[in-house]
């Protein structure tokens, strides 16, 4: 008798093994494939992030932001800030900035600053006060007196047009002076006629974008 109930009871063992081998092997499948599907769409969602543009890359280049190490020294709030000067004609956006001081009393001398604040769409090349300090100041002087040669100078600095960073990579341009001046470079370093660096660029004003640099150009003659 017991012999029997042993056998009896073997048996369904071995009938009801094969059952509980294939659903515990169907729930590992399921896992499996509910990992493998999690897994596909992480790395779709990785991938996607991977090829989104991160913030401000999306921007054409003339819409980006400010760049170079003198930008450091532009206030960061009030009417000589970037915000702030992206609100004034340039010759008024000029006068804001401590840096650049020394330039605008320059054109104030010449009598630009209603053809600057006027002009339409230009570019400004404008030398920081350490940039005019290079020059001895006996010549300084000079020139500062003499209102044509001044001019000439100063309106050698702008260009007729609105100038975006990749428009310098190499580029020869017409100035309000009437002879041409050339750019080169690429990223954020730039240099204007071979011996101007500039170490702010991109900068807007209501009517200008502005390359601030450490070194006064020289009309040819």
């Amino acid at each position: 008798m017991h012999t029997a109930l042993r056998r009896t009871a073997l048996a369904l063992a071995v009938a009801v093994l094969p059952v509980a081998l294939s659903a515990c092997s169907g729930d590992s499948d399921n896992n499996a494939s509910d990992n493998s599907s999690k897994g596909t769409a992480a790395s779709k969602e990785a991938s996607k992030e991977a090829s989104s543009p991160a913030a401000g890359q999306g921007r054409s280049r003339d819409e980006a932001a400010p760049f170079g190490p003198g930008c450091a020294g532009v206030p960061k709030s009030g009417a000589g800030s970037f915000d702030g000067m992206a609100q004034d004609p340039v010759a008024t956006a000029a006068s804001h900035n401590p840096a650049l001081s020394t330039l605008v009393a320059a054109v104030k001398k010449a009598g630009l600053v209603d053809t600057l604040n006027n002009a339409k769409d230009v570019t400004v090349f404008a030398p920081t006060n350490d940039a005019f300090a290079k020059i001895p100041k006996a010549d300084l002087d000079k020139v500062l007196a003499d209102k044509a040669q001044l001019t000439k100078i100063l309106t050698y600095h702008v260009v007729g047009e609105k100038l975006a960073p990749k428009d310098l990579e190499k580029g020869t341009f017409e100035t309000l002076e009437k002879s041409t001046l050339m750019t080169s470079g690429s990223g954020t370093s730039y240099k204007v006629d071979d011996s101007a660096e500039v170490v702010c660029g991109n900068v807007k004003t209501a009517n200008a974008n502005v390359y601030i640099i450490d070194s006064v150009l020289m009309p040819k003659k």
